[in-house]
């Protein structure tokens, strides 16, 4: 989740909300209440007249609505949230609407904001995949390395070489050699972007050089380097694509987890009535639950519960794998911090 705090009095204020994946819905959920109001680009249908033979006809255009908050759900079809409510602000005041909304839709919430909604927040945006991203931006005799902030690119390291495209053997792999050495030390994911192919031919030194993790860099063209370079490829959807990964990979690490410890009778759970079980008896240190759970109430209550008890929530995707391994073990299971007796 990426957030951008307005100003708070007492509590009371506004916060911009971007959410990045379906555990950031699922803190939403709990974020907005009856009574809130929520800012956001949403469609809505105007009438219009295009001429006298034709009859009119309804189209949907993009306004900026204010709604002050009935009902916030999960829909019934696909993962996504529902918030509906009656216009405040923007066109139709007083008409009922309802926002839609998925990763990548950014939406502000002015409400007053609780202790234990702000530390929701805080938490969301600590397990963002922002901020180990890294894009390294290349051209011929100059790179610049960006590492992602919540509020935007934030510039690593510039490194140049004196003769640019004329530049003798010697003086590219020194170049090289410096990029790699701040590489190195990277442990998160890493764009290359740049126009030509130096960034090819860098990664193919870096590979060279036995560079760990640079097998799993992302190439993308752009025209420019820099901070254009960085746009460019926000641009192109790279980072949503990385992000699907990192979170994807996540996923497969867990049920990984979770299916070790069912072979070998460990520390595990699964089955809402072992999961609850578990919960109960404060055992459970992360609960895993696929996402077309979200809209049972039942479940719904156990996972408040969860986190009441300082579990981690961790939805996955019944569109990959990981999460139709789940749903084959019921749907939802837990790592425990130690193992029950059955």
């Amino acid at each position: 989740m990426k957030a951008e705090y307005g100003e708070l009095k007492k509590g009371y204020g506004e916060i911009r909300l971007f959410p990045e994946s379906i555990d950031d819905l699922w803190h939403l959920r709990h974020l907005i209440d009856a009574g809130d109001l929520v800012f956001a680009t949403t469609f809505r249908s105007v009438e219009s007249a295009t001429d006298k033979i034709r009859p009119e006809k309804v189209e949907k255009r993009p306004v900026r609505l204010g709604i002050r908050i009935e009902k916030a759900e999960f829909s019934e079809h696909g993962v996504r949230l529902r918030l509906t409510g009656i216009i405040e602000h923007g066109a139709d005041t007083g008409s009922h609407h309802t926002i839609n909304v998925e990763t990548g839709f950014e939406i502000s919430v002015i409400k007053q904001w609780r202790p234990i909604d702000l530390e929701r927040v805080e938490r969301a945006v600590k397990a963002s995949v922002f901020g180990v991203i890294h894009i390294l931006t290349i051209e011929e005799g100059e790179a610049e390395l960006f590492r992602l902030r919540q509020y935007g690119p934030e510039s690593v390291i510039t490194v140049t070489t004196g003769s640019g495209k004329g530049a003798d053997t010697d003086s590219r792999t020194a170049f090289f050699e410096t990029l790699l050495d701040h590489v190195r030390n990277i442990s998160g994911p890493l764009i290359i972007a740049g126009p030509g192919f130096v960034k090819d031919d860098f990664v193919k030194f870096a590979r060279n050089r036995s560079c760990p993790g640079i097998d799993r860099a992302a190439v993308v063209e752009t025209r420019r380097i820099g901070r254009g370079a960085v746009q460019e490829v926000v641009g192109k959807g790279a980072l949503e694509k990385l992000m699907d990964d990192i979170q994807l990979s996540r996923e497969v690490r867990l049920m990984d987890e979770v299916l070790l410890r069912i072979s070998r009778d460990g520390a595990v759970a699964y089955g809402i009535r072992e999961v609850r079980e578990a919960v109960g008896y404060g055992a459970a240190e992360q609960v895993l639950i696929a996402d077309t759970l979200l809209r049972d109430a039942q479940v719904a209550r156990l996972i408040d519960e969860a986190e009441a008890m300082r579990a981690t929530v961790v939805v996955l995707s019944s569109s990959f794998e990981p999460g139709e391994r789940l749903v084959a073990l019921g749907g939802i299971a837990a790592l425990l911090r130690y193992r029950m007796q059955k």
